[in-house]
């Protein structure tokens, strides 16, 4: 599942493409922002992101359409 977080005073967002379920990312998150620890997400190929849960502008959970190749 695609993660995208943004960050506050950040031009662009952090993307995470993550093995984790919405309502896991989602608890996560909340603890994150609610104690203002960090949020730490690891992908599938084993890069480790971590976003400082004070600065968290928004999040968005999903994807995308992937693997589409030429026109629709």
């Amino acid at each position: 599942m695609e993660v995208k977080i943004g960050i506050q005073h950040a031009a662009r967002e952090v993307v995470v493409d993550v093995d984790l379920g919405q309502d896991e990312v989602e608890q996560l998150v909340r603890t994150a922002i609610e104690e203002g620890s960090p949020v730490s997400l690891s992908d599938a190929k084993g890069r480790r992101v971590l976003v400082p849960g004070a600065h968290i502008a928004y999040v968005e959970l999903g994807g995308g359409v992937t693997g589409t190749v030429g026109f629709r």
